[in-house]
């Protein structure tokens, strides 16, 4: 790898906008593998000019995402949660992940819920307790037809 150190603090940046993210251990590992892949003074450089660098806050962090929630798409185990919907009412469902969702920052969890029967967005931070079953899902498409959207438009992401 030949990254320079404005794209190593490029990198950095990008991964750091994962922190809220199911991506975040990922992200952190990714971002380890590549100053340990650059060259002593690149890896130098690139560290000296992060420090230049630093994100504002004006409202508390939103909590990490659970490592059960962030590895749900490669461990494809059937996931029960406790789950709080926007009017404060507590269900209890068990999902098939299949896939996230992110909107001005918001991490989404599609996936099939057998208590509804059909594909739900749940909202991340609205989970309140998850278990990984032993149970795994038979494998199911999801396109961004499958998508409700209102508002809006749907990138895939590319990669």
């Amino acid at each position: 790898m030949n990254f320079t150190p404005d794209a190593a603090v490029a990198v950095a940046v990008a991964l750091r906008l994962t922190d809220a993210s199911p991506f975040h251990p990922a992200a952190r590992t990714a971002l380890h593998k590549l100053t340990f892949a650059m060259d002593d003074a690149d890896a130098s450089s690139a560290r000296e000019r992060a420090q230049r660098v630093h994100f504002l806050r004006d409202r508390p962090a939103r909590p990490r995402v659970p490592r059960a929630i962030a590895d749900a798409l490669s461990t494809r185990r059937v996931l029960r949660m406790s789950y709080v919907d926007r009017n404060g009412r507590h269900t209890a469902r068990e999902i098939e992940p299949l896939g996230y969702v992110e909107a001005d920052g918001v991490w989404c969890l599609v996936a099939w819920c057998r208590l509804r029967d059909g594909i739900r967005a749940f909202r991340i931070d609205r989970i309140r307790g998850v278990t990984v079953t032993a149970g795994t899902p038979e494998p199911r498409p999801l396109t961004g037809d499958d998508l409700d959207i209102a508002y809006g438009s749907l990138e895939p992401l590319e990669l």
